[in-house]
């Protein structure tokens, strides 16, 4: 089954201020079925809240589900042959959120809406 995968930006401005997000990056969350949010954007969205590096949604913890009903986003929970893939990915790009992303998408066959075009050189799909 196919679809799109948020990139932890994406998903952030998608909530918070859409028109920051690419013509066909919004086109492509308003149409399509299935928009997968990974379990690691929130992950990365927890941390980057609680050490007060991010302070776009107020209450991140309380609101965290009602936004993801709210828009139908489906959750992607982080497996071991996720983390295998991420951990193997060749190349200098070493943000580990971002590696993890472009093997959830690899592994589930869906497309990355991200503006890091970099992330493409893992084998993914991108969207931009």
């Amino acid at each position: 089954m196919t679809g799109y995968l948020l990139d932890t930006h994406s998903l952030l401005w998608w909530w918070t201020d859409a028109q920051r997000l690419s013509s066909p990056a919004r086109a492509a969350i308003e149409a399509d079925d299935r928009i997968v949010v990974s379990a690691a954007s929130i992950w990365e969205i927890a941390i980057k809240t609680a050490s007060g590096k991010l302070d776009v949604i107020e209450d991140f913890q309380r609101d965290y589900r009602p936004l993801m009903a709210r828009n139908g986003f489906e959750a992607l929970a982080m497996t071991d042959d996720h983390a295998l893939m991420a951990g193997f990915l060749p190349g200098e790009h070493r943000d580990p959120f971002d590696r993890m992303l472009a093997a959830q998408a690899v592994i589930e066959d869906l497309t990355l809406i991200t503006r890091d075009q970099q992330l493409g050189g893992f084998g993914c799909r991108t969207l931009w």
